[in-house]
């Protein structure tokens, strides 16, 4: 059998990570992934990237978010689409923030992250090769995710253009297990910043097992108060509301 612990959207939570850090030790996966968005919009950009290189440096499956191009290059157009004007500019602001924090070498490490990483696991000869796909938001983008109220046709779409047989991603905030055909979607939520009323980290677990695909959420406890405030502490526009979203677990605007 083999296990694989997943994690994403840290946003710079690095009590969060930490506490996800020490629940994935707990369970000793053989293989461990982060799928990107790891430093805009929280208290402790420079800490958390720090965490999560040590994490590569152990053997982490590292990818690259799209908040993650907003950071290293201050490409906002391609970071955030939805936004056809450009996004607000509390986004810039706390983007060029993170960017002073993680200085000139944390900005190379998030510019040479590859979009997606692929693991392949148990026999090579069955017919989707029990592939593992790591990657952000969906096969081939950073952006277009692959959220449970999409349109069925487009979630076939986007989960078409890969052969493997587990996609590990995240983007959406939003921590779901499902089943698309003979793929497995496996979001695990955010290891710091949940959109789904839960205020814990969340990450996931997956076990793969003589071709059998089994996945569960699992849920993190951690000091909630602390990182909201030291949020509130930082004063950036728009804090108020990073700062409530960190303590109930609801994205709030």
């Amino acid at each position: 059998m083999v296990r694989i612990a997943v994690l994403s959207d840290i946003h710079g939570n690095l009590p969060a990570l930490a506490a996800v850090h020490k629940a994935i030790n707990a369970v000793r996966p053989d293989y461990v992934a982060i799928c990107g968005d790891l430093v805009f919009n929280g208290p402790d950009p420079a800490g958390t990237l720090a965490l999560v290189q040590e994490l590569e440096r152990a053997g982490a499956y590292v990818t690259c978010g799209n908040t993650d191009l907003a950071v290293a290059d201050g490409d906002f157009t391609a970071a955030f689409p939805w936004f056809p004007d450009g996004p607000p500019e509390q986004y810039r602001i706390a983007a060029d923030w993170a960017r002073d924090q993680i200085g000139e070498d944390g900005v190379d490490y998030l510019r040479r992250l590859p979009w997606e990483r692929r693991l392949r696991v148990g026999d090579e000869g069955s017919p989707h090769g029990d592939l593992v796909l790591f990657c952000h938001a969906s096969p081939g983008s950073l952006t277009a995710g692959l959220g449970a109220d999409l349109d069925a046709v487009v979630t076939m779409e986007r989960v078409s253009q890969t052969d493997a047989r587990i996609i590990a991603c995240g983007h959406t905030h939003l921590p779901e297990i499902r089943e698309v055909g003979w793929r497995t979607i496996v979001n695990d939520g955010s290891a710091g910043y949940v959109f789904d009323g839960d205020p814990t980290a969340s990450w996931a677990l997956i076990e793969i097992d003589g071709g059998q695909v089994k996945a569960e959420i699992r849920r993190t406890e951690y000091d909630v108060m602390e990182a909201a405030n030291a949020v509130s502490a930082r004063g950036l526009p728009g804090d108020v509301y990073r700062a409530a979203t960190i303590r109930t677990g609801k994205l709030v605007r």
